[in-house]
């Protein structure tokens, strides 16, 4: 594959980027077409993300049947569905102990909805953000075990939970572990643990959400009671009927859309569409969607939805209303949740301007800075991670977003995002056994910390230091991939439908970009809070544009202007009283030079 730097010429973009093609050799595309027989634009994207000629159909076509995992390849995993089994039929106090974001609620529905199906209670759990924490706590287990639960099923959490498991060890509580993190060499002392990340699992599957690890579980759990001769009186349960829950917290999770996750989505999404959920179905009527028909309306209609109000409320609501056969309790549930994101949205508002001032003076003050950190008091811990989400993207840098106060208690806690190519969480990891911090860690892509207030600044200082380290890391970071130039006659239906059968797209599995070279923006207007629309302009076409949250930047700004611009961006097709039609969603653009 060769690469042609610094598309149109253009050295920085409005937003601080560089644009470059990616083409594969002329070639390559015309063996692979000769060996597939998919058009030829479909062939150069498909080589552009690594797809191989002999994996084309089963990347395109994703099928169950030939990515599901082996149950008994993940450790654990058909113990776990045995001591669960017997819970059922002994009828045992069980209790599902669920992390608070999309991934634990759809991991909580999915058990409740199995045990459902064989006419057993299954309690739930979900640990207030503010108060607790993420995670199971020693005083939570207690708690747990004083209620009269004979049995804890973790999901989407736990592993790393050694304190929280040992105090369940000390007061016989038995405890199963089905999560899907990062952890230690050493593993925790509890029941069961499956979780395709413990080190001495070689399933292969790390790559799973904790939902995706559930639906799993539930299909060792249908060939554990057939191997035992058991079942419900209705029969084993079709868990195909659940794969919407699957597909969500996998979606919502960002996990990488491969073998069977791109299965699970594929098919899940299928049965999202036909609104059997009562609780997916009523926060789509909420969402004003309708049905749920792509991964954007999943991702990003329901997802902050569903997380809302884990974030600023009540934390149960999501796997509550996940769970529930009941429509006006489901009515109810998403309203209540609906209501709870308006209120999020408003206070990110308020804490994005603050720490957008922070991160812009400190760019002022030090142009090669190497992270941002931003903070204030009364920054809410449930929405200071969308704000490092919102820096980093802005900036194309790895930010750190720190509140503390303000009942919040007097350690300040801090979320952190970054860039490909820099390990926040190692960075985090290494201020903690420095001293630096009270203590923190994370991943590649996001992090999180404690901290006392007076620390901050000095915090900040450490690392701009540590991550001068990163420049040639940070300078790819600013690089938008580009996969073809186009013109807006060429932005076509039928080019839309070709590039569908690509889907679905989402981490792992890009959206292809676009670019058009010398269009005049027609038109624009702000829609909505921070939006801009308006029509691309070639002299012999136009066409519809959007750029989300950009009416303040300089993106949006010139976009408003009227001034000739190089645009970047996805194409998707609007649909609205059965009309179709082509629209190009913005990702940057940039200044036509005079030359």
């Amino acid at each position: 594959m060769t690469e042609t730097e610094r598309l149109f010429d253009v050295e920085q973009s409005l937003s601080g980027r560089f644009w470059s093609l990616s083409s594969p050799e002329p070639d390559a595309v015309r063996q692979y077409t000769l060996k597939t027989g998919l058009p030829d634009l479909v062939c150069r994207l498909l080589l552009a993300r690594g797809v191989g000629h002999d994996q084309a159909q089963a990347y395109m076509q994703p099928k169950l049947k030939d990515t599901f995992p082996d149950p008994a390849s993940f450790q654990d995993m058909e113990k776990a569905a045995g001591l669960l089994l017997d819970a059922i039929k002994e009828r045992m106090k069980v209790v599902v102990f669920a992390d608070y974001d999309v991934d634990g609620g759809t991991s909580s529905a999915l058990l409740t909805r199995y045990f459902r199906h064989w006419g057993s209670d299954i309690g739930l759990y979900v640990p207030d953000r503010l108060l607790e924490g993420y995670g199971p706590s020693p005083a939570a287990f207690r708690h747990l075990k004083e209620q009269g639960a004979d049995l804890v099923v973790t999901v989407d959490c736990g592993a790393a939970a050694t304190e929280a498991l040992e105090e369940a060890r000390r007061i016989g509580l038995p405890v199963i572990v089905i999560d899907h993190h990062l952890m230690g060499t050493e593993l925790p002392e509890t029941t069961a643990l499956v979780n395709p990340n413990r080190a001495d699992d070689t399933s292969g599957y790390g790559h799973l959400a904790a939902a995706g690890v559930v639906f799993v579980l539930l299909a060792a759990m249908n060939k554990v009671s057939r191997e035992r001769g058991d079942a419900p009186q209705t029969g084993h349960p079709d868990i195909l009927q659940w794969l919407d829950l699957c597909a969500l917290g996998t979606l919502c999770d960002m996990s990488p859309l491969q073998d069977a996750n791109r299965a699970f989505v594929r098919q899940g999404l299928k049965i999202m569409s036909k609104g059997n959920n009562p609780g997916l179905r009523a926060l789509a009527d909420v969402a004003g969607i309708g049905a749920v028909e792509s991964v954007y309306h999943a991702t990003f209609m329901l997802g902050p939805r569903l997380n809302a109000g884990g974030r600023v409320g009540d934390p149960w609501l999501a796997a509550k209303l996940l769970a529930t056969d009941d429509r006006s309790e489901a009515i109810a549930l998403a309203e209540q949740l609906d209501g709870l994101n308006s209120d999020r949205k408003a206070v990110e508002a308020a804490i994005l301007e603050k720490a957008i001032a922070q991160a812009e003076r400190e760019i002022e003050r030090q142009a090669d800075c190497g992270v941002l950190v931003a903070s204030g008091e009364g920054w809410h811990p449930g929405i200071i991670g969308i704000v490092a989400g919102r820096l980093k993207d802005r900036f194309h840098l790895p930010s750190i977003v720190i509140g503390w106060g303000e009942g919040l208690g007097p350690v300040a806690k801090g979320s952190a995002r970054s860039v490909k190519g820099v390990n926040i969480g190692a960075a985090i990891s290494q201020a903690a056994r420095e001293g630096m911090i009270v203590s923190g860690g994370g991943h590649a892509m996001a992090g999180g910390l404690s901290i006392e207030p007076e620390r901050i600044e000095a915090f900040s200082r450490w690392m701009q230091d540590h991550m001068s380290a990163f420049k040639d890391e940070r300078a790819e970071a600013r690089r938008l991939e580009i996969d073809g130039v186009l013109s807006p006659a060429a932005a076509t239906l039928e080019l839309c439908d070709q590039l569908e059968a690509l889907g679905p797209f989402g981490q792992g599995a890009p959206q292809p970009v676009f670019a058009m070279r010398d269009v005049r923006p027609v038109s624009g207007r702000i829609v909505g809070q921070n939006h801009v629309r308006f029509f691309a302009d070639d002299g012999s076409a136009r066409l519809e544009c959007i750029s989300w949250r950009s009416a303040d930047t300089d993106v949006g700004q010139a976009l408003m202007s009227g001034t000739p611009v190089h645009l970047a961006g996805r194409l998707k097709i609007n649909e609205w009283n059965g009309r179709r039609r082509v629209q190009l969603e913005v990702l940057d653009a940039a200044k036509v030079s005079s030359n």
